[in-house]
């Protein structure tokens, strides 16, 4: 659940996108006639599609179902055992992605025909006989509009990792790993399994800027951001709380746990210094500090408490030396006070 995205995902998307977009498009090609079903499959195949066939729509109907549909269809009208419109309805049906484009053959050239396979579905309509040229016009029109959908939904996909994700670390955003709180506060308010959290704050980080330049300082937040990730259990969470401070949510651990865990992470910052010559020479040695509080929940316990409680401790790691770890001693009593002291101020 760490979700740390890897360096460059945006231009490799860019680049997958270039290369979808070049590679053949499948087609399904459902015909009883196997004189159209020949010619149609010899076409396709010439023109670079990879071509799969169903002699029938109940076939086709299997196919859809098994998860493995080309993204182009081309169904004839007329079909034993399910015919094209009622295959075109089950396939909207659906409603998967990515869109499957439907091209509708059929013998009739009656308007009304035309009006009833688009209402059923279908994208495009070509009547037989046909001639390939046209076919072949109409199949590239139906990729492009196909290629313009992945586009768009990578956009759509782009979009909302942002909205989640701190743009320079990878990691979620503060506004993200606080509604992850929420929902482990809430969880483990139902059971009796404790739940930790922890503030990691980049020691002397200001020093690494005024140094090395912001650039470096960018870089050694990337490099703790991906240390963390790394060393986080895959069911925990970790997000940029803000600055060069970080917010890990550890399920199921107590005040004893969380601090060999926090431990760990401290050890996997410090054991290594951070190298990257394309920003600055030689190598910075980075140290974290790291508070942490952990509690079997009850109602009385809020995130606002766990996270203070875990501000107190990193303040006292801070205060004792830092590139350590400082444990609260988060209970029941504490948070009932505080509760308290909230309602007695409001």
């Amino acid at each position: 659940m760490n979700h740390l995205s890897k360096e460059g995902s945006t231009q490799a998307a860019a680049a997958a996108s270039e290369n979808e977009s070049a590679q053949p498009n499948s087609v399904l090609v459902v015909e009883d006639s196997a004189v159209y079903r020949s010619m149609l499959a010899t076409c396709l195949r010439e023109w670079g599609y990879d071509v799969a066939v169903a002699e029938d729509g109940l076939q086709a109907w299997e196919m859809v179902q098994s998860g493995d549909m080309p993204n182009l269809l081309i169904i004839d009208w007329m079909l034993p055992g399910l015919d094209g419109i009622e295959l075109c309805r089950r396939i909207r049906g659906r409603q998967t992605e990515p869109y499957p484009y439907v091209l509708l053959l059929s013998a009739e050239e009656k308007k009304q025909n035309l009006i009833d396979g688009l209402n059923a579905g279908a994208d495009d309509y070509l009547t037989k006989p046909f001639d390939v040229n046209e076919l072949r016009a109409r199949l590239r029109s139906g990729t492009r509009i196909l290629n313009l959908q992945r586009q768009l939904q990578r956009k759509e996909d782009e979009l909302g990792f942002q909205a989640l994700h701190d743009q320079l670390t990878g990691l979620w955003n503060r506004g993200a790993i606080l509604e992850f709180l929420e929902r482990e506060l809430a969880r483990a308010r139902r059971g009796p399994e404790p739940l930790a959290v922890m503030l990691i704050d980049v020691d002397h980080f200001k020093a690494v800027n005024d140094t090395h330049g912001h650039q470096a300082g960018d870089v050694v937040l990337q490099a703790v951001a991906r240390r963390l990730a790394g060393a986080m259990r895959a069911y925990d969470w970790v997000g940029r709380y803000g600055g060069e401070e970080f917010l890990a949510i550890v399920a199921a651990t107590d005040a004893a746990g969380i601090r060999g865990y926090a431990q760990r992470l401290r050890a996997c910052i410090a054991d290594e210094p951070v190298v990257s010559p394309a920003n600055f020479p030689g190598e910075i040695r980075v140290t974290v500090s790291i508070g942490a509080a952990a509690a079997r929940l009850g109602p009385d316990f809020t995130c606002g408490f766990l996270i203070n409680a875990a501000d107190e401790a990193l303040n006292l790691a801070k205060t004792n030396g830092r590139n350590r770890v400082e444990v609260h001693g988060a209970d029941r009593s504490k948070a009932t006070s505080l509760r308290i002291g909230k309602a007695s101020a409001s």
